[in-house]
């Protein structure tokens, strides 16, 4: 032993301090060796913070949050009474679905005036009461943006079709081809919405193309008139108060060019799929992830910081939709010459994840984010949307609980859907009742695969009539049959609801060992998860999660370096046997069967030597 080591030794032991021997955390990122500066106060920390990179985002799909006209469909109205709700449960910033002027051929996706509201959900003095009240409550707002196609029925696509000489390039057009005197399709291109991407135009007799409905034709990126409309289009919104947007369905902004003729090719084949209607009967290496895209992305983070640099304020963000390749998703953030989306959309354990899941591969899934990941960016953690069923039903409704505990207690942002803060989950539409274009396209034999209708259900306020929701007779779609005690009211005023155990969550986020601590993730076993946030002069916390139905011991001092011999808990669940408080030894913890908590040291990280920390005894008084 070193002369230096048995010192250190000595000093503990006069101290009565206790030390554990470590190596640094394995995260490479922005957190990477802030919780081992002593010079980087928790102060400093959060004044080089910006408001977002640990924000807690809420997705709201207004045709289902809050009607306040009784016509059975959510409005902006709506929206605006219950920004104090989202106040009341952590919430930094709300994400809208679209709101804009639409003949809903896709509920809103389908958009027929960027710059308008569509009277279902209100005026353009509704949107500005909703920013004098998000600016009120604290709550900023994010919206939707919509940029590759448009509704069939926008000004822009009728003098397309018109063939005025402004617009004639908006859109994607060619005149087809002709096999044996027949006219036919430009190329084999599927849509996302089943069948030919390619839609004969009578009036200009010319196909146009479009990735998702015939009535959302794509807009043509190529024309820098269209680029130069849309950058325009955040600008108006941005001058009405918006704190950003989230970028629909980027990776289709872009084909790839057409030759010199004009031509495009066809896609190859994916012999998996036979279905000549289906979106994957082809690979679509020429109509998404075009390199463009990216540049497209970068042009627009320029509009939103200049209008930051001119107007001033908190800065605008961008989060973007892309469900590619992880190496392609990265580029998003942006690279050494230029900025991107500050939230490209981390669908991981969406795409990586189902209810088979061990803790192996919550692990690989996580930390292929944290690793693949730029150096200086921040993570964002999305576990629900509304495209997809709800987390509940995906992955377990006895689940809900640690599942919003993994979101919250990674670094970075979490973002949220509407209703997993208490527990809704899928609800069945049969066909009769089925909204969704996406399966009404279909067949009564196999809509449901389509459907995206289970989760876009009304949201579930209290346990009055359609839960609060509405007081019309019949809702757009409707109300799920557990929302008599699935709902706000019911959950505020018990202490281990889903909605309870949330609010906590939120307000743990706010704690510097969150907010900037390192973070160490792996699989204790195959089936307890285990998440470690380290910061020097704080808490050191740890989440557990025993994502299966055996009862699991947990040695936190084997899984885990640099922790004290004892913690407490911090979170428990309705599973827990523990009580928020108590206390127990870092080496004999006991999981019940699904059961996931948070721990904390019992006193702060007060320095390191070498390889090793020391936690300030308990009796001594934090300053």
């Amino acid at each position: 032993m070193t002369p230096r080591r048995l010192l250190l030794y000595l000093l503990v032991a006069i101290c009565g301090g206790v030390v554990y021997a470590s190596g640094f955390p394995n995260y490479h990122a922005h957190f990477d060796f802030v919780a081992w500066d002593k010079h980087r106060t928790a102060e400093k920390l959060d004044a080089a913070q910006k408001w977002w990179q640990s924000a807690a985002i809420y997705q709201i799909y207004p045709r289902s949050f809050k009607d306040s006209d009784g016509d059975g469909v959510g409005d902006l109205k709506g929206i605006a009474e219950q920004l104090p709700y989202l106040k009341e449960i952590g919430i930094a910033a709300t994400w809208i679905s679209p709101i804009y002027t639409s003949p809903m051929a896709d509920f809103g996706y389908d958009v027929a005036n960027f710059t308008n509201i569509d009277s279902v959900f209100g005026t353009l003095d509704d949107f500005d009461a909703l920013i004098a009240k998000s600016r009120e409550v604290g709550v900023k707002i994010i919206l939707d943006f919509v940029p590759n196609h448009s509704s069939d029925e926008h000004e822009w696509f009728k003098k397309s079709a018109a063939g005025d000489k402004d617009y004639k390039d908006f859109y994607v057009w060619h005149p087809g081809r002709m096999v044996n005197g027949t006219r036919q399709p430009p190329t084999n291109w599927r849509s996302v919405f089943r069948g030919s991407a390619w839609q004969w135009h009578a009036e200009r007799k010319e196909y146009y193309l479009h990735q998702f409905l015939s009535k959302q034709p794509d807009l043509n990126y190529r024309n820098p008139k269209v680029r130069a409309a849309m950058s325009d289009v955040l600008r108006f919104w941005l001058r009405r108060g918006v704190t950003g947007f989230r970028v629909d369905a980027v990776p289709f902004a872009f084909e790839i060019a057409p030759d010199a003729n004009g031509n495009w090719p066809d896609e190859p084949r994916n012999d998996w799929v036979v279905d000549p209607d289906d979106y994957n009967y082809v690979k679509h290496i020429y109509t998404a992830d075009q390199p463009e895209t990216l540049h497209l992305v970068y042009e627009w983070r320029r509009v939103l910081d200049e209008f930051q640099k001119e107007n001033g304020g908190d800065e605008r963000v961008m989060l973007t939709e892309a469900y590619s390749p992880l190496d392609v998703v990265m580029k998003y953030y942006g690279n050494e010459t230029a900025e991107g989306a500050q939230m490209p959309f981390n669908f991981l354990m969406i795409n990586w994840l189902s209810n088979d899941s061990d803790a192996y591969h919550f692990a690989e899934t996580v930390n292929a984010w944290l690793q693949n990941m730029p150096e200086g960016r921040t993570a964002n953690w999305v576990i629900g949307n509304h495209d997809q069923n709800r987390v509940g039903s995906r992955l377990g409704a006895d689940r809900i609980d640690m599942l919003n505990m993994l979101t919250n207690m990674l670094p970075g942002v979490s973002i949220s859907y509407y209703g997993d803060e208490i527990g809704m989950t899928d609800v069945w539409i049969p066909w009769n009742d089925t909204q969704d274009p996406s399966a009404c396209h279909t067949n009564p034999d196999i809509y449901e695969k389509f459907s995206r209708d289970p989760e876009r259900t009304p949201f579930q306020w209290s346990d009055a009539e359609n839960a609060g929701f509405s007081t019309a007779n019949k809702t757009w779609l409707p109300v799920a049959d557990n929302y008599k005690t699935v709902n706000v009211q019911h959950e505020r005023v018990a202490p281990l609801s889903h909605l309870n155990i949330y609010k906590q969550l939120h307000a743990l986020r706010n704690e510097s060992t969150l907010r900037h601590g390192s973070v160490e993730l792996k699989a204790i076993n195959q089936n307890v998860l285990g998440v470690k946030r380290m910061l020097l002069n704080d808490y050191t916390y740890v989440l557990l999660m025993n994502l299966f139905d055996s009862t699991e011991q947990v040695d936190l001092t084997q899984a885990f370096d640099n922790l004290p011999y004892e913690v407490e808990y911090v979170i428990v669940t309705p599973q827990s046997t523990a009580k928020k408080g108590d206390t127990v030894k870092s080496d004999g913890l006991k999981l019940l069967p699904k059961e996931a908590v948070v721990v904390r040291s019992t006193t702060k990280l007060t320095t390191t030597v070498g390889y090793f920390a020391y936690y300030v005894p308990k009796n001594e008084k934090h300053k």
